[in-house]
């Protein structure tokens, strides 16, 4: 039987840029929460390693040699290879992890087959500071660059959360270049509620400056009466939090049909 793994699509509820270090490199904190939903990868024990792309947004791959499931395969140490479909279902460069979510699903496969190594983290960061966290697939809170991991008390699991992307790609540099470098603080204290309610996203001004219809998605969202919500990232996707699953879909059933959306429960 084939391997079939989902690569949750990652959300920053919270996101706080400190400082540039000096490798040149952002201080951040923020608290990362799980979609139940996002790519699906399909993997059976092969010669050697191959990658198959299908989906939706698997044209935006031009590559399929180069994306972040061939570098994980490549990060690995194995007895035998794996042929692995990627069914590409999030939109790529979106503030949703979605090639480090592909990564972890990797890092998990490889799992459940041989194990990981002891190294796994290190191997994980140098593909992309999302991906040790992409592997957890779970709501902690991430430092440094986002790759040092930190526990949170989780009160937010089954949370109904919709996610929108205007279908706009939107680089991570160019944010990050567009931030004002002013530290507003570091992340509230307490369960992963208040930090998400309490928490802001300093990258979203900077993104609707390069991207403004990012604000219309953020007022979209807002008026169908969410108790939250936020732009993830480095954007271009907006999610919502709500206290009921009919709320989320009446929602999701408001947004223009221009769009992308994608319905789920936090993990």
């Amino acid at each position: 039987m084939p391997l079939k793994e989902t690569a949750y699509a990652k959300l920053n509820l919270a996101l706080h840029v400190r400082r540039r270090r000096e490798d040149g490199y952002h201080a951040l904190e923020t608290l990362f929460a799980f979609v139940d939903a996002g790519d699906v990868l399909r993997a059976s024990p092969a010669d050697q390693d191959s990658v198959t792309t299908l989906g939706e947004f698997a044209g935006v791959l031009d590559n399929p040699l180069d994306n972040l499931v061939a570098r994980a395969l490549n990060a690995l140490p194995r007895p035998q290879g794996l042929s692995v479909t990627l069914e590409k279902n999030l939109p790529v460069a979106a503030g949703l992890g979605g090639g480090s979510a592909d990564a972890g699903a990797v890092f998990r496969m490889v799992e459940a087959l041989h194990g990981l190594p002891d190294d796994w983290p290190v191997r994980a960061a140098k593909i992309g500071a999302d991906v040790p966290a992409c592997v957890l697939s779970r709501t902690h809170i991430g430092l440094g660059t986002g790759t040092e991991q930190a526990e949170v008390e989780d009160d937010l699991a089954g949370t109904p959360v919709l996610l929108v992307n205007p279908r706009l790609p939107l680089a991570t540099g160019p944010v990050f270049k567009a931030w004002d470098g002013v530290d507003r603080g570091p992340l509230p204290q307490g369960p992963a509620s208040r930090i998400a309610r309490e928490g802001r996203n300093d990258l979203e001004a900077p993104a609707i400056g390069l991207c403004p219809v990012i604000a219309e998605v953020l007022a979209a969202l807002r008026a169908t009466g969410p108790w939250l919500a936020r732009m993830s990232g480095s954007g271009a996707t907006c999610f919502a939090l709500y206290e009921t699953s009919a709320a989320r879909d009446a929602a999701r059933a408001a947004m223009p049909q221009a769009w992308w959306t994608m319905a789920g429960r936090l993990r």
